[in-house]
Formats: C-alpha cells, sequence, structure tokens
C-alpha cells in the first residue's frame, strides 16, 4: 500500500527476497529498510548494515530478529556476542541464561537495536513512544515520527455476518492476531464471560494463529463460553478484512508492549469499528476520543468489562466511537499522506537537511470561500431557465460557497456552462479569468454574454468539445479552479479521460468542485426498496423534433464512495466530500431508511440527493483504468 502511493512521488526500486544480495542504492539514492522483529525481515537486517539507509522500525525492539539470525542457525555465540554489543554484562549474562535453557529469549530489556541505529542514516518509526526509546537506545541521527498507514476498505458487513451465522442483533466483539498471551487473550475471555450474564447473546470472535505454550480452548472451556466464541486460524486478507467487518467491537490489547503499531487495528479504524486499547506505548498516543483505553494495572479486567459493556449497550455510543476513528485515519493516515511525509523525509536525509515534522504533517491551509445570496443568483438567470434555477437554488448556492474564492491573477474554468452561477465566479468570487465550455464541435468558441436584474453585464468565451474524447483546448496547469457540476452523470464512454485532463490543465496544488447525483441517498434506497428505480433520472428522453436540441440523459450515477475514488484515482485528495439535497426541504418520508441503515450497522452519512465534492490536485494520475469503473 506505501509503494504504490510513494510510486507516483519518487523514482524507487524495490527488492524483496528475491535470493541475490542487495547490492546498495545507486549513487544519489537512499535506501529504505522495513524492519520487522522476526525471521521475514533478515536480508534486510543484514542488508542495512551493509550499506547504511533510512530504517522504519515497526517497534522499538529486534531481540526476536536477532534470535532468528543465531540461535536457529545454532550460532549461540553470535547471540551472546550480539546481546553483549547491545547492553554490556547484564546483557552478556542474560544472554548465557538462555545459553544455559533456563529463561526464554524475550525482550528483557535487551532491545539489540544498538547495531542497526549507529548504521542508519535516518529513521523512521509510527509513534512518539519508538521514538523516544530509539533516542534512549543512543541514535542522534534524523527521526521522523510518520503514522502507519490505514486501509479504509468497504466490506459487505451483513454477508459476512451471514457466514457467521448471525443477525443483525446479536453484538460481535472481535481479536485479531497471533494469539499470545501479551494480547490480554485471557484477560478478555474472563471479561467477555463477564459480559455475557448481562447480554446472553453477545458473540466472540477469534481470528489468528493459536501459540503452541497457550492453549486457548481450555481457557473457553473452564468460562463455559464454548457456544459463544468462535476461532479461525490463519486467515487471507479477504477472510480477515471480512471478518474484521462482522465485527462490532474490536479488542486490541498489548501488555508488555515495545511500541508495536498495530496494523489490525488502523484497518479497524478505517472500517469505523469501535475498539478498545490497552493504554500504553503506542496505543497511549491514539487520541481519546478515537477509541476506548484501558490501564494494565489491578483494574484491567474490571475496566474491559465495563468498556465492552459499555459499547455493546450503547450502539449508538459505538458507532459515533467508529466515525470519529475514521474520520481520524482518514485526516491522519491516509496511505497518500503517508507516502507524502515517507518522500519528503527520504528528501531531507538525501541532501543532507533538516526535516521539520510540524511543516511537513501541516495540511494546506483551506482555501478562502465566499458566501454568494441565493437572490444575487437568481438575478441572473435568463426569463427561460428562471424555473430551473429556482429548482436548483440550494445546489447553485452551495456549489459557489465551496468553491475556492480567487483573485485578479486567477483562472477558473466551468464545464457544462450555463451561465447560471458563471457570472458570480467573476464578480462575487474575485476570478481575473472565467472561462466555460460546453459539449459541441471542437474548436469552435461561442461568445456569450449576461445581464443581471441589477444591470450588471458578464461576458465569458464557451469552448465547444468533447470531454470525453477530445484534448481540451488549454495548456497544462492552465487554470486554478475547475467546476465539474451536474456533467459527470452524463458521460457514456470514458469518464477518465475528462478526469485526466482536468488534472492536466490544473495547477500543482489547484482544485476541482464536482457535484453529482447520489445513487446510494435515501432516496434512491427507499425507492429501490419499493420497487422502483433508483436513479435521480433514469428516463429516457423522446426524440426532438428536426433541428430541437436534447438534453443528455444520466448515464451512469454514483455513489459518494466513488467520487472518492475517482478523485484518489485522478491524483486529487479529498479536501471536502458531503452530501446534500438539491432543494433544501425536509424528508421526513425518509426516516425508516436511516433507521434501517443503523440497526443493520450500515452507514448512514452521505445519504443527501447530491454530491458535493472538492479535490486538490496533489501528484500525478494513479490510475488511468481504474478496476471499479472500467470493465
Amino acid at each position: 500500500m506505501l509503494l504504490a502511493e510513494l510510486r507516483s512521488l519518487v523514482e524507487i526500486e524495490t527488492f524483496a527476497g528475491d535470493g541475490k544480495p542487495y547490492a546498495g542504492p545507486a549513487a544519489g539514492a537512499v535506501a529504505l529498510y522495513q524492519l520487522g522483529n522476526n525471521a521475514d525481515h533478515i536480508e534486510a537486517y543484514e542488508a542495512a548494515l551493509r550499506h547504511p539507509g533510512v530504517v522504519v522500525l515497526h517497534e522499538a525492539n529486534l531481540h526476536h530478529l536477532i534470535t532468528d539470525l543465531t540461535i536457529r542457525r545454532k550460532d549461540w555465540d553470535g547471540y551472546v556476542e550480539a546481546c553483549t554489543y547491545d547492553g554490556g554484562e547484564p546483557a552478556r549474562a542474560f544472554a548465557e541464561r538462555v545459553r544455559a535453557l533456563a529463561v526464554g529469549p524475550d525482550y528483557a530489556g535487551v532491545s539489540m537495536l544498538r547495531r542497526v541505529l549507529e548504521r542508519s542514516r535516518g529513521l523512521i518509526v509510527h509513534s512518539r513512544y519508538v521514538g523516544e526509546q530509539c533516542r534512549a537506545a543512543g541514535y542522534q541521527g534524523p527521526l521522523a515520527v510518520i503514522p502507519h498507514g490505514a486501509a479504509m476498505p468497504a466490506i459487505e458487513r451483513m454477508n459476512w455476518r451471514a457466514r457467521l451465522g448471525l443477525g443483525e442483533a446479536e453484538p460481535l466483539v472481535g481479536i485479531f492476531g497471533y494469539m499470545k498471551p501479551y494480547k490480554r487473550v485471557s484477560q478478555s475471555l474472563r471479561a467477555f464471560a463477564r459480559l455475557r450474564r448481562l447480554v446472553p447473546e453477545a458473540r466472540l470472535l477469534m481470528v489468528g494463529e493459536e501459540h503452541p505454550d497457550f492453549p486457548l480452548d481450555p481457557q473457553i472451556r473452564a468460562l463455559g463460553q464454548q457456544s459463544a466464541v468462535r476461532r479461525f486460524g490463519y486467515a487471507s486478507i479477504e477472510e480477515f478484512e471480512g471478518y474484521l467487518s462482522a465485527c462490532d467491537v474490536v479488542l486490541n490489547l498489548r501488555f508488555p508492549t515495545v511500541g508495536e503499531t498495530s496494523g489490525t487495528l488502523l484497518r479497524a479504524f478505517g472500517m469505523s469499528k469501535a475498539a478498545i486499547v490497552s493504554d500504553v506505548g503506542s496505543f497511549a498516543e491514539f487520541p481519546d476520543d478515537v477509541c476506548l483505553k484501558v490501564p494494565v494495572d489491578a483494574s484491567e479486567e474490571d475496566t474491559l468489562f465495563e468498556s465492552l459493556n459499555l459499547l455493546v449497550s450503547r450502539p449508538d455510543l459505538a458507532r459515533s466511537l467508529g466515525a470519529q476513528a475514521r474520520a481520524w485515519v482518514e485526516r491522519e493516515c491516509s496511505w497518500s499522506r503517508v507516502a507524502r511525509l515517507y518522500a519528503s523525509f527520504l528528501e531531507a536525509v538525501a541532501e543532507g537537511r533538516e526535516w521539520l515534522e510540524e511543516e511537513q504533517a501541516a495540511a494546506p491551509a483551506p482555501a478562502a470561500v465566499v458566501e454568494v445570496p441565493g437572490e444575487y443568483v437568481k438575478g441572473w438567470a435568463e426569463p427561460s431557465a428562471r424555473e430551473y434555477v429556482d429548482t436548483h437554488l440550494t445546489r447553485l448556492v452551495k456549489t459557489l460557497e465551496m468553491t475556492p474564492a480567487g483573485g485578479p491573477d486567477q483562472r477558473i474554468l466551468e464545464m457544462g456552462a450555463y451561465l447560471q452561477i458563471t457570472p458570480s465566479l467573476k464578480t462575487k468570487l474575485g476570478y481575473g479569468e472565467v472561462r466555460g465550455c460546453y459539449y459541441g464541435e471542437a474548436g469552435k468558441t461561442d461568445h456569450r454574454e449576461a445581464v443581471s436584474m441589477e444591470g450588471e453585464r458578464f461576458t465569458c468565451e464557451v469552448d465547444l468539445f468533447d470531454a470525453e474524447h477530445d484534448p481540451f483546448p488549454y495548456g497544462d496547469a492552465h487554470f486554478d479552479t475547475v467546476l465539474c457540476c451536474e456533467l459527470l452523470e452524463h458521460l457514456t464512454a470514458d469518464p477518465m479521460h475528462m478526469m485526466a485532463e482536468i488534472h492536466r490543465i490544473l495547477k500543482p496544488g489547484g482544485h476541482l468542485v464536482l457535484t453529482t447525483p447520489n445513487i446510494g441517498s435515501l432516496r434512491a434506497i427507499a425507492a429501490l426498496l419499493a420497487g422502483y428505480h433508483p436513479g435521480f433520472f433514469p428516463a429516457y428522453i423522446k426524440p426532438a423534433e428536426a433541428g430541437a436540441e436534447t438534453d443528455a440523459r444520466h448515464n451512469r450515477e454514483y455513489t459518494a464512495r466513488e467520487i472518492y475514488l475517482l478523485f484518489h484515482d485522478s491524483g486529487f485528495d479529498m479536501v471536502r466530500l458531503e452530501t446534500g439535497e438539491f432543494k433544501d426541504i425536509p424528508r421526513p418520508e425518509h426516516v425508516w431508511v436511516e433507521n434501517m441503515l443503523r440497526r443493520y450497522g450500515m452507514p448512514d452519512d452521505l445519504r443527501g440527493d447530491g454530491i458535493y465534492a472538492v479535490g486538490r490536485k496533489a501528484g500525478p494520475m494513479r490510475s488511468r483504468w481504474p478496476a471499479w469503473l472500467y470493465s
């Protein structure tokens, strides 16, 4: 996931266990090593010592990796030497006890970090906790705290609950990962057993390999929970995400800790799951409004039980917590943002200059917006268009409110320009150059003029071409802002051609404002369940008389999530994504649809009739032919 985003920002060559020794980076390049604490990372560890580069540490300990590198290869002297190098005489004494089989080769304060830290040109960690541990171990070089990226997959939750034999009402608690004692599995089982005395229908799902020295079935039987606990071993990524999506609450506990950052937890956040974590290490750094935290003292089990009971008995609270978690990872941990931070830190290391985390992590300042009164917009409507403008006034005013304000030296393009809001782009939003375009014979330009009811005059050139097939008649990086409003749904063949051309003609950091009907609205769901077509405008249009213009019908309508994907694949970061009505009137007849969505744990946000999106050009296009859109 990181590489997919990083490739669009830097030149990158990957090496992944191909059996050939890594020869080191080319001149001027920086080697980036991903180091985890197990045997899978031995090749990367050895390469990082031979060819110093930037190391990504997922936790503040490599003891298990060194054990696999030495003891498992029957190199006891190498293990003792590694411990001694890392921690001096006390660590050597510990290693000798391990050699005598008096204790196991576990953390025990010997982090095994010193060698790789001494050789590293730079260090990336996912938490302040791990950064502090590395500084305490003597590392003095460049260090960046960059979040672990969060995947945000959309999974059919009820399908996976059906596979588990669950309806919409039974609360499902999940534990994921390698089932070792430090995951606080025993404490979780006991707290769950107490929960079932109050909520007998609650169920527990355990997904992950069982540690050979930590059998689970005897514990489950001793608590009398055989009928309420489902266990699965190692799962494929599809099964893993499916089981995760089925859960209402996710437990992600850990103690002792060496600063691990849990990819499972970040995925749970990305799925809007309510989560409970241990209040230690990197987990303690999560904002208090995205998860519940339990101490690892004598009150741990009681607090865990109370937290479970709270989330299970208050599903509204669990939904709210999950929504806040998703919003947080979307803002802070998106893979596109993480990749930008990686790229900027690697560049700083290559150039030998300081990297300021606060500056790099700060989001660009929001663009200025201007309120435009509805009466002002109506004042520009031609007599034949006044009924349409009145019906869609809420959408038109909202579109202007979302559009970043301009200046005398800035340019804006309105696609599909009818001159309904076009004059306001100059008179109210302040753009120096306002251009329009419309479907027609490529190469032609219409000169349009409008006069408001107050006597204001506005002139605009409207270029004609086919947005799905023709190159746009503008230079690269020509516009600061492009409006594409109520146009996308009419396209019949190649919407990504249009998106690619919009991307090309926008300046870096320029904005795309897009509006389109929402096929996932409450109105659409109600229509579908009642046996009607969910589209906002699905009707065919009767052929017009010869010479008369026929409006284009809707060819494909989109969900809000699809608009997010459309922007992402086109090289835009989403600045604003919301839904609303075309005309702001109460819709009490759709309350039952909202209640149904909540009952079944389905997203109930972004359900208005219209989608409103603003994106910022952040880098090159990521995909010309995304699989979700093209067959």
